[in-house]
């Protein structure tokens, strides 16, 4: 079974019931973090008020640039160390507009088939879902049109794709800065981990103004000028996130390439402004 055709496909009713691009009205007045974060990528599926904002960030600290690509390149080390390690299955959620290579594409050439399921709330990113859906013959890609504030709605309709009684790797990147303690950002990760079977995985990576709070409390106030909250954490709160988890080697770290870098391109010897923390861990 693809997510490609429908042949032998027992959710592509649902699939085809379900919204798309044209269902909704893009506001590309205000700027919105998936295309804030495609233009520091170098995308182009972006618009001229997430151009804006992202040029603002760079005013804070240049290297937010270096730092967001780093954090991408952190996705591939641990999607390939996932793999390497049993997990064969992956919920990205806040997935963001397609840079290859994406999520499927690292996870499908270690383990042609490996089954991923992407959701974001971002209607230009289902608009970009067609580049989501291109699995392998093997393996299976789909995508949800969905926001993480959602468990509910996700986590029924990835159990169409997604085997949760064996192992998952949750990924949840630069995701949970946009999510507020008063949507309750922990509670809908435990949700979702309490979901997941024993030796599932969550991959995380999450913006923090431990190490240059007055950059981080401008960074604040341009993206509530934008419209959206920005939830810088500590060390401390970001830690809670992986509760009923053991942290992998080399734990929580705030300089993403030195996490496994053998699994990956080298990152070359610039110091990186550390903008945040990233890890894996496996729950118990």
């Amino acid at each position: 079974m693809t997510a490609q055709d429908g042949r032998d496909d027992p959710a592509a009713a649902q699939r085809e019931d379900r919204p798309t691009a044209a269902d909704y009205t893009i506001d590309t007045s205000r700027p919105h973090p998936a295309r804030v974060y495609d233009w520091l990528l170098g995308g182009r599926s972006n618009h001229p008020a997430d151009e804006e904002l992202a040029r603002r960030m760079v005013a804070i600290d240049p290297r937010v640039v270096s730092s967001v690509r780093l954090n991408r390149a952190f996705m591939h080390r641990a999607v390939r160390w996932a793999v390497g390690n049993g997990a064969h299955q992956f919920l990205d959620l806040g997935t963001g507009i397609p840079t290859e290579p994406n999520l499927h594409q690292i996870a499908q050439r270690a383990e042609p088939a490996s089954r991923v399921v992407y959701a974001d709330n971002d209607p230009i990113v289902l608009a970009h879902a067609a580049t989501l859906l291109r699995s392998s013959p093997e393996g299976v890609t789909e995508y949800l049109q969905a926001d993480v504030r959602e468990p509910g709605l996700i986590l029924s309709q990835a159990r169409e794709f997604l085997d949760f009684s064996q192992p998952v790797a949750l990924s949840l990147l630069a995701c949970l800065h946009f999510v507020p303690d008063e949507d309750g950002a922990h509670e809908l990760v435990a949700r979702y981990r309490e979901a997941l079977a024993p030796g599932s995985l969550l991959v995380l990576s999450h913006g923090t103004g431990d190490f240059a709070p007055e950059g981080a409390e401008r960074a604040r106030d341009h993206y509530g000028e934008g419209g959206i909250r920005l939830a810088l954490r500590s060390r401390a709160e970001i830690l809670r996130f992986f509760a009923g988890t053991e942290l992998v080697e080399p734990g929580l770290v705030s300089d993403p390439a030195s996490w496994r870098p053998e699994l990956g391109e080298p990152a070359g010897t610039e110091k990186v402004a550390e903008h945040g923390y990233v890890g894996v861990a496996r729950k118990l």
